[in-house]
């Protein structure tokens, strides 16, 4: 999934991601349990689980989780919660042919070096009728974040990150095809994220960022977060597609 410098860079944030970012895909996590059909005795692997969102939620609904992770510091999060979380990436998973039946990636398979290659390892691990169920940020015109992270880029005089393959109408699918799997449903779902006041925004748009960072984009982020203002702080609107596929 992610190399080296990527699994480090996601402990150095673990604490500020669990903070302030966790539960922007509960919704997604929501959608991807039902339509693979995750219940109880279903065995899931969660690959990229992060802090384990998705992997408290599949053990509500009576699911046997694991989950494989590359960043010491969210494994150490996921670990607290009572799960069983090993050090692993998408591309070499630690287990035999046909352990799973259901594997997920949430926010995850866009770090892959081989997009296909990880895909046909999920697979490997999952046994007969298996599915696959993987999703991650729309394309930046469905989210209100992407408004914000825009004017930062400018302020910055550099370049907004592009869209990448996997984000647009379509990606998923598509990548799935390439890797010899068969979509049987995709979607989106919303993926809202709060801030209660200016301090909290700016240190989740600027996660992990040090404090002159802060400061230097404040006005910037304050001021291109003005049409998401709330009683309560901000709402930023966003979506997750996501896509479940079988072999």
């Amino acid at each position: 999934m992610a190399d080296e410098a990527d699994a480090g860079g996601w402990s150095d944030v673990a604490s500020g991601w669990a903070e302030l970012w966790a539960d922007v895909a509960r919704p997604t996590h929501g959608a991807l349990i039902a339509a693979a059909g995750i219940g109880p005795g279903a065995r899931v692997l969660d690959v990229g689980c992060g802090s384990g969102e998705l992997l408290l939620a599949a053990r509500d609904a009576g699911a046997q989780v694991t989950g494989v992770d590359p960043a010491s510091g969210m494994r150490e999060r996921a670990r607290s919660r009572g799960l069983d979380v090993r050090d692993a990436d998408a591309a070499h998973l630690p287990f035999a042919d046909g352990t799973f039946d259901v594997v997920t990636a949430v926010n995850a398979l866009q770090f892959a070096d081989d997009t296909s290659a990880a895909l046909r390892e999920f697979a490997r691990v999952l046994a007969p009728g298996g599915r696959i169920a993987v999703a991650n940020w729309a394309e930046g015109a469905q989210n209100d974040v992407d408004v914000i992270e825009r004017a930062v880029a400018e302020a910055d005089e550099s370049e907004p990150l592009p869209d990448g393959p996997l984000r647009p109408a379509g990606g998923l699918e598509a990548a799935f095809a390439e890797a010899g799997l068969r979509v049987v449903s995709s979607g989106m779902a919303e993926a809202p994220w709060t801030a209660r006041d200016d301090e909290t925004l700016v240190r989740g748009i600027l996660l992990g960022e040090d404090a002159a960072t802060l400061d230097f984009f404040r006005a910037t982020i304050v001021e291109a977060a003005a049409p998401f203002r709330t009683a309560d702080g901000y709402l930023l609107r966003n979506a997750f597609r996501w896509a479940v596929g079988e072999v």
